[in-house]
């Protein structure tokens, strides 16, 4: 009786494969640049035509673009198809940001617990490095670069959960709510009490990361959400009453 092989994969899948694997983990991230064509397909180990095939069939999937001339490029594929209509979204409904931060409360403290207790000597560094970087931009109260340096360190955290969902799902949601965390931050660097608040925040958060105490990790990440959801609340509260105000004075 004759046994059925078993079907040999084609050269060129094994390599879409591979970088699919890489942008889900985001060692590729939307807006990089492919690595030239003879230079990748030496890492991949494949032939220069298996691993066009292979770009081929990740363009089909819209995770890659080409540009005549200009390369290969990583596309927001997988953050967009969550962003765009939530951030439309939020803006219709702002109630929907308690539910938001509900869940940022609950992604940020896992994302922290698996960092802590999984992240690699590299993972480390890299937290190390959007840490140092976060650290001096509100030592300096550096208001304008504030946001992205933010967002930076906590999406660091999330890819050293290694759980591919909590770094995708982090990366869209920091996207949806980057216009929030800008107003917030505003907000906090007038205060510079909760200022720096805000920075011991993210120092119990890296210490208990690279210390490896996961419960701490966690607690720390949540504490911080709470502490946002606070200062957001305290902010539409200020708005509310200067609006009010302004109402009372055309009258």
């Amino acid at each position: 009786m004759n046994q059925r092989r078993a079907a040999v994969p084609r050269v060129s899948d094994v390599a879409a494969g591979e970088l699919e694997a890489r942008i889900l983990e985001a060692s590729l991230k939307p807006g990089d640049r492919l690595a030239p064509e003879r230079e990748l397909a030496v890492e991949l180990g494949v032939s220069r035509p298996s691993l066009r095939e292979a770009i081929r069939t990740l363009v089909s999937k819209g995770l890659l673009t080409t540009r005549h001339g200009g390369g290969t490029f990583v596309t927001d594929r997988l953050e967009a198809s969550f962003v765009d209509p939530w951030q439309e979204m939020l803006n219709g409904h702002p109630g929907l940001q308690s539910d938001l931060l509900e869940f940022r409360h609950m992604l940020e403290g896992q994302a922290a617990w698996f960092a802590a207790e999984r992240a690699t000597d590299a993972d480390i560094l890299r937290i190390d490095a959007a840490f140092a970087t976060l650290d001096a931009v509100y030592a300096k109260r550096d208001l304008a670069a504030a946001v992205d340096t933010d967002v930076a360190f906590h999406q660091a955290i999330a890819e050293a959960a290694h759980n591919v969902f909590i770094g995708q799902q982090t990366a869209s949601l920091l996207r949806v709510i980057h216009g929030h965390i800008s107003r917030n931050l505003e907000h906090l660097h007038a205060r510079k009490l909760r200022w720096d608040q805000l920075q011991e925040q993210h120092r119990a958060i890296w210490l208990a990361i690279r210390e490896r105490r996961p419960e701490a990790a966690a607690r720390a990440a949540r504490e911080h959400v709470d502490f946002v959801r606070q200062s957001m609340a305290d902010t539409a509260r200020e708005t509310e009453r200067r609006q009010s105000a302004l109402r009372r004075q055309g009258t």
